[in-house]
């Protein structure tokens, strides 16, 4: 079955509403995925004051005099997410957000989406996991990236005891941007098929590398979620776009997929219907 595909747009629609509805009709639209994702942060409970008020750490990136401020430029309110989620529903793509604290987990399970994301900085925020075990009802994905096997294992064990885990995606992530083919480390996602697969929903492949090949290898494995960064511009200001798809990419990621999952299959048959005109023609033909 081919993978479903999520557009993560996270940050990338510099905190402007209609650049980020312009980037839900291309990815719904023009590149046909199934899930454009967002990102929810409440600054002043995620960071700390000192780190709200120190500069950016690349300032050619920043949208603000702090990183605080930088962050609060690109945040949208939860009524704009309400906004983002009609629009989704309009052109008929599912809306997505990954939540990065206990308030934005709770604004954003208000919206009712069908999935929301835990990224990799945050899967060991049980406060955060257990509320949304508790009172969202959808499917909770959640990536592995700068994770021990133990504290994944943990996390598969959390689920497991709030009776959640069939409603759990997994990850499989290296956090980089962009990520090195070498570091992509692309046969752990086997791995968490192998070790996981019967214990949780399904497992996907959420990455941060160049090109669209390494996705397709990571759907040959069995990952049956694709995830990757998307956005207008490369050279756009800020930090994931050097990481990400543009419409073009992304348009032939989905079609790529959908290719690969009509050839990935066994025969059916031992002599192929289109096989059967060439075998007449060109089979050699033992003599007796």
């Amino acid at each position: 079955m081919k993978p479903k595909v999520i557009a993560e747009i996270g940050c990338n629609h510099k905190g402007d509403l209609e650049i980020a509805k312009k980037m839900i009709s291309i990815a719904a639209l023009y590149c046909e995925v199934d899930v454009v994702k967002f990102q929810k942060r409440n600054n002043e409970e995620l960071l700390s004051k000192e780190q709200y008020n120190a500069p950016h750490p690349n300032p050619q990136n920043s949208y603000g005099s702090t990183y605080g401020e930088h962050r609060e430029f690109l945040e949208f309110t939860k009524e704009q997410h309400e906004e983002l989620k009609s629009y989704c529903e309009e052109v008929g793509v599912t809306y997505s957000t990954s939540v990065w604290d206990l308030t934005s987990a709770k604004e954003i399970s208000l919206l009712n989406p069908k999935l929301i994301k835990i990224p990799s900085a945050m899967n060991n925020h049980y406060e955060m996991l257990d509320w949304l075990c508790n009172n969202y009802e959808g499917e909770i994905h959640i990536s592995t990236g700068m994770s021990k096997y133990e504290e994944i294992e943990e996390l598969i064990n959390f689920f497991e005891s709030k009776k959640r885990n069939k409603d759990l995606v997994l990850y499989n992530c290296t956090s980089g941007y962009p990520v090195p083919f070498r570091d992509v480390r692309l046969l752990e996602v086997k791995r968490l098929i192998d070790t996981y697969q019967a214990r949780v929903k399904s497992i996907g492949f959420s990455g941060h590398h160049l090109g669209i090949a390494v996705d397709i290898a990571a759907f040959t494995l069995g990952a049956q979620w694709v995830e990757r960064h998307y956005t207008l511009n490369r050279n756009w200001k800020g930090t994931d776009h050097s990481a990400s798809l543009e419409p073009d990419s992304l348009k032939d990621l989905v079609k790529s997929l959908g290719d690969v999952d009509l050839a990935l299959c066994y025969k059916q048959e031992e002599i192929l219907e289109i096989e059967k005109e060439q075998r007449e023609k060109l089979k050699y033909q033992v003599r007796k």
